[in-house]
């Protein structure tokens, strides 16, 4: 299912053990190399330790009460795990992030995101156009192949490729009508007449 990214921010996590609420998510954690979410950082009075983290694979199930776990003992810090405190460090967010066409054109700044609840990618970026470009269209979707890049400072996507006008002349003057065998005599017939 694609949901909108900011849906499950300040959600709650309920325990499957007590029925109760655990924490509630405050931010993903995003690894900016595939734009995967890999897990959300908690906030809560019952929180043994801070930062905790709930990983996206710990996490039995979405409901409309919020995100099922276990226990409480799913929660992680980001020294439990290499690989997530590594990804915690980068404070990655890409809420704000200026975003630039491969031509350096500036697009916009991304204002959200949709992600897949299957596998917890991020599929489209919703990206807020610039004042002077707002008046034709005030805000584009992005989807996850456009991306060539993301480094500190912006998403870099591909740019419109419009096609030279050579090419098209030269795909209009290849084209043949089926219905007509020879144009100019059509139209020597039609002076005639």
């Amino acid at each position: 299912m694609i949901i909108s990214g900011t849906r499950l921010l300040n959600t709650p996590i309920m325990s499957l053990q007590t029925g109760s609420e655990l924490a509630r998510t405050s931010r993903a954690i995003i690894d900016p190399k595939n734009l995967e979410i890999v897990a959300y950082e908690l906030t809560g009075q019952l929180l043994e330790t801070k930062p905790s983290l709930l990983r996206i694979v710990d996490v039995r199930e979405f409901s409309d009460v919020g995100i099922i776990v276990d226990s409480s003992d799913e929660f992680v810090t980001p020294a439990d795990i290499i690989k997530l405190q590594d990804i915690y460090e980068l404070y990655f967010s890409l809420e704000k992030k200026h975003v630039i066409d491969e031509k350096k054109h500036k697009i916009g700044h991304v204002t959200g995101y949709t992600l897949n609840t299957v596998d917890f990618m991020v599929q489209q970026m919703n990206v807020k156009r610039p004042l002077l470009k707002s008046f034709s269209d005030t805000e584009l979707i992005i989807h996850r192949n456009q991306i060539i890049e993301i480094n500190d400072s912006a998403v870099i996507i591909h740019s419109d490729s419009e096609t030279p006008e050579p090419l098209l002349e030269s795909v209009r003057t290849a084209y043949v009508n089926p219905f007509r065998k020879n144009p100019q005599a059509e139209q020597l017939r039609s002076e005639k007449s």
